[in-house]
């Protein structure tokens, strides 16, 4: 066999690519394998371009901010655009506060909280808002493995007992601001707010049973991270176990205290249904598509209206979804989804619908 130069290399090469099946060396793309289609974030909306009509005469809006940790995680312009249309339209929708569900950040960091501060308070002197923890807020990492947070650290005690609307703290914990009550009146109605940490330890309960009969004479509001599920029922481990997840009974704050966490049901029996001036509750935390709502009867007989509402799953973290409640002079509460990022409401049943709230002690 005589030696393999170079030219008799290239001549063999070449010859066994004339003679190759196609696409042996590459000159022919095997067929392209069809990409699979990202589902639609918004197929199941019903997106209407502008902005929700200006309140009836004689209504007051609350807005609902909820689980903002990726705006303070990677999108903190459009947390600070939501906080920004909120005082931009405070006069003309007649914003009464501002209701954050919880899941301030994502991991407890301080840069996250840093954030938050920042968009939070462009509100300070202008809008009222009350702020509940998620489960995010705690923990090495947001973990929720226990209950430390950098919370009362980037928002302290001393700051929020300033506001007018300020009512107390958690009486055990009085530097904490985790639980807190807040007062205010709009439209010749006066309310009292209460922001509970999520999964809330039972003497937090007591504490919370309190506050609302204390303030019998007012329209009462509950904000918690955890409370309705995704399919209209309230969490209850008792009854369903782990197969609602994200229950407040399966995270470590709860191991760690011996299961000293109250979930969706707990709250209502425990603390809810034995006062007749709860008007509704609202509720972030919960995925899938982040939307749930039921009306509950009170043993006497009267309806307390329940709603969850999520809208991380959204591109961007959530794209600048606010809820609007326009409280009407009729005792009904209108509800809309608008994303002044977007510049878009979303018009779903899920989305916007009305409820009738019960007056204070009447069934």
């Amino acid at each position: 066999m005589p030696p393999l130069t170079r030219r008799t290399f290239l001549r063999t090469s070449a010859a066994l690519v004339a003679v190759a099946p196609a696409g042996l060396f590459g000159q022919e793309k095997p067929p392209d394998t069809p990409a699979k289609a990202k589902p639609d974030p918004y197929a199941d909306a019903v997106l209407v371009k502008g902005e929700p009509p200006l309140p009836e005469k004689g209504a007051f809006t609350i807005v609902a901010l909820p689980d903002t940790q990726h705006y303070s995680d990677k999108y903190p312009k459009i947390y600070a655009a939501q906080t920004r249309w909120v005082v931009e339209q405070r006069e003309a929708r007649n914003i009464a506060c501002v209701l954050h569900l919880g899941d301030i950040t994502n991991d407890n960091s301080a840069r996250q909280w840093k954030n938050a501060v920042k968009a939070m308070k462009l509100l300070d002197g202008k809008v009222p808002y009350f702020m509940a923890p998620g489960n995010h807020d705690y923990g090495p990492g947001g973990s929720g493995s226990v209950r430390e947070t950098l919370f009362a650290g980037h928002f302290p005690a001393v700051d929020l007992k300033g506001a007018p609307t300020f009512g107390g703290f958690y009486d055990r914990e009085p530097e904490r601001v985790e639980n807190s009550y807040h007062l205010f009146s709009a439209a010749g109605r006066n309310f009292v707010v209460l922001c509970l940490e999520f999964g809330p330890r039972k003497d937090v309960v007591r504490w919370a049973n309190e506050v609302a009969a204390k303030h019998a004479d007012r329209e009462a509001i509950l904000a918690t991270h955890a409370f309705i599920y995704d399919n209209d029922t309230r969490y209850d481990f008792k009854k369903f176990g782990p197969k609602q997840t994200w229950t407040p009974h399966t995270y470590g704050m709860a191991i760690a205290s011996a299961d000293d966490v109250t979930d969706g049901e707990e709250l209502w029996q425990q603390l809810v249904s034995r006062h007749e001036n709860f008007i509704f509750t609202i509720n972030g935390h919960v995925l899938h598509d982040g939307l749930g709502r039921v009306t509950t009867a009170t043993p006497k007989g009267r309806d307390v209206a329940q709603m969850l509402v999520n809208f991380q799953m959204r591109p961007r973290g959530g794209d600048g979804w606010l809820r609007l409640l326009e409280m009407r002079a009729d005792g009904t509460m209108h509800v809309c989804d608008y994303s002044p990022v977007r510049g878009e409401r979303n018009e779903s049943a899920q989305n916007k619908f009305s409820v009738k709230l019960a007056g204070v002690g009447v069934a």
